[in-house]
């Protein structure tokens, strides 16, 4: 393996270190508000499903952590992230997060668990499965990954797992058993696969790719997309059945009102998104349908 490949993995090895990871309180599960350092505020953890390994992840909404805290009397938001999908699943399941940004699949079992949606990130062209692969790859058609390695961040991953397998199989592949699934555990750990080679094709989506584009340029120059799939409806947000329903309402309203100001519109650029939708229950009933046609297809989404 070339220095430079082993220096850029190395990188991307130490950026998934968790920083504020895992922190499993010892308090029994129901409202757990905590009262924030030397604030006197009334503390609510936000937790964050990972679009980012954890660093990048507070870079880009550690900013909506502030817009929220300086908005709202009385509150402290909590940003946290989680090492892996397994991790942050098995929080938002046991209630652990009074607000969450779940995907659309974990959204719908939030549902189940006792959370409302009550917003949604806009651009849902952008909640779409990608393959990147070597620009010097003789991976032309689909078929040519039979017998081949893809990676992808997690088995639970909509929009980088299971949007790219039911994409597979539509394509005339059995994705138990034409190709050698490896689940790598984050976006960037995804496309680096490919990168150096480890797999065939790399899944992943659109703002991870974006980013790691921008961070390591030298590798992403070596990559190139082969194909993408359709779109399902972005990521939610959700809060707790418990939360107090004015303090919902407010972030509620701030959420959907970023892009009216120009620190709401910054806020939303490093979010990579225009805007933030209303949205409920019934906006992710297309997600639904799909999940129920992927288990039927090709294998259970869990």
């Amino acid at each position: 393996m070339h220095r430079s490949a082993l220096a850029a993995l190395a990188a991307t090895c130490l950026a998934l270190l968790p920083v504020a990871c895992d922190r499993e309180p010892s308090a029994p599960q129901g409202p757990q508000y905590g009262e924030a350092a030397d604030s006197g505020k009334r503390e609510y953890v936000f937790a964050v499903h990972p679009l980012h390994n954890p660093q990048m992840l507070d870079a880009v909404f550690t900013p909506l952590m502030d817009y929220l805290d300086a908005r709202i009397p009385g509150a402290n938001f909590r940003l946290e992230a989680s090492r892996d999908y397994a991790a942050y699943n098995d929080k938002l399941y046991a209630r652990k997060f009074e607000f969450a940004l779940p995907n659309p699949y974990q959204t719908v079992k939030a549902v189940e668990h006792g959370y409302r949606v009550f917003a949604k990130m806009g651009n849902d062209d952008d909640f779409r499965g990608i393959f990147v692969v070597r620009k010097d790859s003789d991976i032309r058609e689909v078929a040519d990954l039979r017998g081949k390695a893809v990676s992808y961040p997690a088995p639970t991953a909509l929009a980088a797992c299971m949007l790219p397998q039911y994409f597979l199989h539509g394509h005339g592949l059995d994705v138990m058993r034409d190709i050698d699934n490896r689940y790598v555990g984050s976006q960037e750990s995804s496309i680096m696969n490919a990168y150096l080679g480890n797999v065939a094709a790399g899944a992943t989506w659109p703002p991870p790719w974006r980013h790691f584009q921008k961070s390591h340029p030298r590798e992403a120059a070596k990559l190139e997309v082969r194909w993408e799939t359709p779109i399902l409806p972005n990521n939610s947000f959700v809060v707790r059945d418990d939360v107090p329903a004015d303090l919902a309402q407010q972030v509620a309203t701030l959420l959907t009102s970023l892009h009216e100001d120009e620190e709401g519109r910054r806020v939303l650029l490093g979010m990579e998104t225009s805007r933030i939708d209303p949205a409920t229950s019934a906006t992710y009933d297309p997600v639904r349908a799909f999940l129920a046609e992927f288990a039927r297809t090709v294998r259970p989404p869990d």
